[in-house]
């Protein structure tokens, strides 16, 4: 299973937050399954306007953008050596694919497109999607792209019947470990495609300054 835990940009917490995961039992059986996410959009409490003296080495780093230009994209690859680029914005599957085919696109940077939802209905966007990214992330549908601390019905993920893996946020808190074992034990966890979660506003103590204590305790708790 994949955790991302998203939203971070304090030198320190980074240390702290990146130290505290590497410690613990599911980094040891999955190192790589452990990402952190920086947020490169400025209406954002938690955006990353200076990069911080200290960015992670044992974790994959992941740039969130929102209806950014290819060419801020490209520069943050650059800058912040990223592994992951999530699109969190309104862009277009032909957007995205020249993304993919632009000069200087590193081939192996993964691609991960938000999907807002309030309904089933919502769930449908992914379709236009299918093929062009690696991971999908199913967020709230709020008047601000992530990091609202408010859930959505896991149910109508039932009506997700595509092929490419997913990630599940929204508002998922210290209190939500007995959920996702629930949720595990449906057909999205069964057949693979939850491929993790995504974890942030719930577990700050201010924006983009994370509670170390508290990601610990999720992350022994969930164990999923």
């Amino acid at each position: 299973m994949i955790i991302k835990v998203c939203g971070m940009r304090d030198a320190e917490n980074i240390r702290e937050v990146e130290k505290a995961i590497a410690n613990s039992s599911f980094f040891t059986l999955h190192s790589s399954l452990f990402l952190m996410g920086f947020i490169f959009w400025p209406k954002s409490s938690r955006y990353v306007s200076e990069r911080p003296s200290y960015l992670p080495t044992k974790c994959k780093r992941v740039g969130v953008f929102v209806n950014a230009t290819i060419d801020d994209i490209k520069q943050k690859i650059e800058e912040y050596r990223l592994d992951f680029v999530q699109l969190h914005g309104h862009e277009s599957p032909d957007y995205i694919r020249a993304l993919r085919v632009v000069d200087g696109f590193p081939v192996d940077t993964r691609l991960i497109k938000a999907i807002s939802v309030s309904s089933r209905d919502d769930i449908a966007t992914y379709k236009g999607y299918e093929g062009i990214v690696d991971y999908f992330l199913f967020d709230t549908k709020a008047q601000l792209p992530g990091g609202n601390g408010q859930q959505f019905d896991w149910s109508v993920l039932a009506n997700y019947d595509g092929n490419t893996p997913f990630l599940l946020s929204g508002g998922i808190g210290p209190n939500d470990a007995e959920r996702l074992r629930a949720f595990h034990c449906s057909p999205c966890f069964s057949t693979g495609l939850c491929a993790g979660i995504d974890l942030n506003s719930r577990f700050e103590v201010a924006p983009a300054l994370k509670d170390v204590n508290k990601l610990k305790e999720f992350i022994k708790k969930v164990r999923i």
